[in-house]
């Protein structure tokens, strides 16, 4: 590691540990009243740091990079534009916001992938209604394994698949903004993945007095959520202020039987002092165990529409393993960061975000095994579970969950020099994972067709070698060093803003994979080295109208799931998932060109974006000759797309209306033939439009709010998607409806804003296939580039969530 690095990191270390207690906890100077006749105490507001007084795309990741939260003001609260999809933007690139005016007026408990469908380039599917078991996201056609999520600035992704599970997150009562940047991530966003923008999203402050909140909600399906937070106020004579909020939220499953259930708590501690001094500490928890949604295929979805689901039906004597008590999905996560800004000199500022991410769970699922028929590597050999051997049985269906165990500890260092018109940033991210992952097989309780543990636990499937039977057995382990440095230059009086910035990474990843015979090896060593530039340019004509370009690169490492073969291990058999450890990393070129006019009652923004790939990752679902298929990471080779992003929102025009109105239209081609079926062959790809992407997408929202009553009413248009390279095969477009109204009464003794809503989802009750699981070479047989026969693949997609209705009461106190 470079000597000023070393440097940095120790005086970060020094100053995180030896800030005085007496100017961390001093007493406040101020009081005044806040909604009541009665005196509160409160301490003077920090300044904001500086670090941040600029327009920047280079450095904005952490939270007090952020302008200040809106104070929660009546009178002023219901003028935000919009409804509160948008905000004055002066970074120079494609930035757009919800804030927490809009998230409030939403069913209760939505994750933020459902949070963020109305704006510009953004396509969100949940598999069900209240989003308790996850869904997938989209930006100009690039999924949500390339975009990086953030929370108060540690990485959200999985570190493995770079998967995101957005129902794991946060409870939307404590969000203060979920910002989008749908072209590139900021140079100093902690993540590995994010070739295609990043979601960055940043809990409230806690309150400066004594309060609370409480909602409770219940919809159709028997959805039921309660959500309740404490605010400490200020604590004893000291700057510390924070809070604890639980929810518990239950719906059964609109497809099939079981349900999905979520129990879920955060709390949020702060520390200000001096000029621009902040300490933060932030704790969430998620434990969650829910019925499973199996995606489906095309012929699937032809014969059985939305009914292709786990069977509620068992019986001892004949063992189904489509049992839907086989398939449940139970996962605890625990995140914790301490995000924190130090004013070091007047023109010196440290900001430090050190995290630690913990996740522990599985995706359960059934197999029957042959006791006398079993594998380890090339060897064939008997085996044994609890009662049950070679010579009782030669048929016994058994649990094989897939487990996943993480641990993940990292920080992000910077520190910001700002002298005058010119801001310099140097920073560094250290990331050290590892990530286990096992699939072993455990006995069911036949009587009632529920598997002994959900997690798992023994007795296991023993061979006759002695060794654990295991679907799959890696240990993964990965090492990020990124260094960064980014310059910000503003002339002509801030109406000039020139900045340019390289952001280098290194990542070492090791694999050991345990099981014998597979094609990669027992061990298997990943580097990845990248230098990644940027630059922009934004420029104020006059206070309502702004320019701004950017040029960026990414890169995204290839997944995890590459380094391993699963499923069955010896020579000719049809792996779950076929290794394919050699493939070059992602790289993403984006270009951007945009217009804000930001008025007094309108603001709006335009944007050209263009992006070039090179070596795009894809996930393909491979058909064998037999019939049987597996997934696999494929090198879909380059690809290049031009669109335009528009946003229009207004604050209260006539009658308190506040509408919205986002549009994408993209061109997004494959510059190759992609490999088909064994890989001997390609489908003519080249200049066919890229699987994933719609072309158009359209959103209106349409806002009312007087004070007390409060409606609003939102559509949603995503074109047709393919599902294939070649083009033969894809899902029909869309449209979906939602409507909302409710009331706020007036504040009642303690009591203040006690309020009733009523929230509908997918009105027309519209089933559809929401979003391309995975891609295949071709949907339909075909004849290859060389000549060959190429059977017909199999893409697989995800139902979308039906109808909902949901009527929530909340109050504050």
């Amino acid at each position: 590691m470079p000597s000023f690095m070393r440097r940095l990191l120790t005086t970060s270390a020094l100053i995180s540990f030896a800030i005085p207690a007496a100017n961390a906890l001093a007493a406040p100077t101020e009081a005044h009243t806040e909604r009541s006749s009665k005196p509160v105490r409160q301490v003077k507001q920090a300044p904001r740091a500086a670090s941040s007084s600029q327009p920047s795309m280079m450095g904005s990741t952490a939270p007090t990079d952020q302008a200040p939260e809106n104070l929660d003001v009546k009178g002023s609260r219901h003028r935000s534009v919009g409804g509160g999809l948008m905000i004055k933007e002066d970074a120079p690139k494609s930035r757009s916001t919800v804030t927490a005016e809009f998230i409030q007026k939403q069913a209760a408990g939505l994750n933020p992938m459902q949070l963020i469908e109305m704006l510009p380039g953004v396509n969100t599917t949940s598999t069900d209604p209240m989003g308790l078991s996850g869904g997938h996201v989209s930006m100009r056609g690039l999924t949500e394994s390339q975009i990086g999520f953030t929370l108060e600035g540690f990485p959200i992704n999985d570190i493995g698949s770079y998967a995101v599970y957005p129902q794991e997150i946060v409870d939307p009562e404590n969000l203060r903004t979920i910002n989008v940047e749908q072209g590139s991530a900021d140079l100093d966003s902690p993540h590995i993945s994010a070739t295609g923008g990043a979601v960055n999203m940043y809990l409230l402050d806690p309150k400066e007095r004594l309060g609370g909140k409480i909602v409770g909600s219940y919809g159709n399906y028997n959805a039921r959520r309660i959500f309740g937070r404490l605010d400490t106020g200020y604590v004893g004579h000291t700057n510390v202020r924070g809070y604890v909020s639980f929810s518990d939220a239950v719906e059964q499953s609109w497809r099939g039987p079981g349900g999905q259930n979520k129990l879920h708590g955060e709390t949020k501690w702060v520390s200000e002092w001096g000029k621009g001094n902040k300490i933060s500490f932030s704790l969430v928890g998620n434990q969650s165990t829910g019925v499973m949604f199996p995606s489906t295929n095309m012929s699937a979805w032809q014969q059985k529409g939305i009914h292709n689901a786990y069977s509620s039906q068992w019986d001892p004597k004949k063992p189904n393993s489509t049992y839907y008590q086989l398939h449940r999905n139970p996962f605890t996560n625990i995140y914790a960061s301490a995000p924190s800004t130090f004013t070091l000199t007047d023109n010196l500022t440290l900001t430090e975000t050190p995290y630690f991410w913990y996740g522990n769970g599985n995706g359960g699922g059934a197999y029957n095994e042959d006791l006398t028929k079993q594998q380890y590597g090339s060897q064939t050999m008997t085996g044994s579970i609890g009662p049950y051997n070679a010579s009782n049985t030669s048929s016994l269906l058994l649990y094989n969950p897939s487990n996943t165990q993480t641990y993940r500890p990292g920080a992000v260092t910077k520190l910001s020099l700002h002298t005058g018109i010119n801001r310099l940033s140097i920073g560094y991210w250290f990331e050290y994972s590892k990530q286990i992952q096992t699939g072993p097989y455990s006995l069911i309780d036949y009587a009632t067709g529920k598997p002994n543990d959900l997690m798992g636990s023994g007795p296991h499937l023993l061979l006759s070698n002695g060794e654990t039977a295991q679907y799959r057995d890696n240990l993964t382990q990965t090492r990020i060093h990124t260094m960064f440095i980014a310059d910000s230059l503003s002339l002509l009086h801030n109406r000039l803003t020139l900045e340019a910035g390289l952001k280098y990474t290194v990542v070492n990843r090791q694999g050991h994979n345990f099981l014998p015979d597979t094609s990669t090896g027992p061990y298997i060593n990943g580097s990845w080295q990248q230098p990644l530039p940027a630059a922009s340019i934004r420029f104020k004509i006059n206070n309502e109208n702004q320019l701004f370009a950017s040029s960026t690169t990414n890169f995204r490492i290839p997944m995890n799931t590459s380094l391993y073969d699963s499923g069955a291990y010896f020579a000719g058999s049809g792996y779950s998932t076929h290794a394919n450890a050699n493939m070059k990393p992602e790289i993403s070129i984006s270009e951007e060109f945009g217009w804000r006019y930001q008025g007094p009652l309108v603001m709006s923004s335009i944007t050209y974006f263009h992006y070039n790939f090179t070596n795009r990752l894809y996930q393909q679902t491979v058909v064998m000759p037999n019939g049987d298929y597996y997934s696999q990471s494929i090198n879909g080779g380059n690809s290049h797309a031009d669109g335009v992003d528009v946003e229009v929102g207004t604050r209260p025009i006539l009658y308190h209306l506040r509408p919205y109105f986002s549009a994408e239209y993209i061109n997004a081609r494959t510059d190759s033939n992609v490999a088909a079926g064994s890989g001997s062959d390609y489908v003519f790809s080249k200049g066919k439009f890229a699987p994933q992407t719609p072309k158009y997408s359209l959103a209106f929202n349409l806002d009312y709010d007087d004070g007390h009553f409060f409606a609003g009413y939102g559509l949603k248009y995503i074109a047709k998607q393919y599902s294939s390279f070649n083009n033969d095969q894809h899902i029909p477009g869309y449209l979906t409806m939602n409507v909302n109204a409710g009331y706020r009464f007036k504040d009642w003794g303690v009591l203040k804003a006690p309020t009733l809503r009523l929230n509908l989802r997918n009105i027309t009750d519209r089933h559809y296939l929401g979003y391309v699981n995975g891609t295949a070479a071709n949907g339909l047989a075909t004849t290859g580039v060389f000549g060959s026969k190429i059977r017909a693949g199999n893409s697989t997609y995800s139902i979308a969530a039906p109808f909902m209705v949901m009527g929530s009461a909340s109050v504050e106190f």
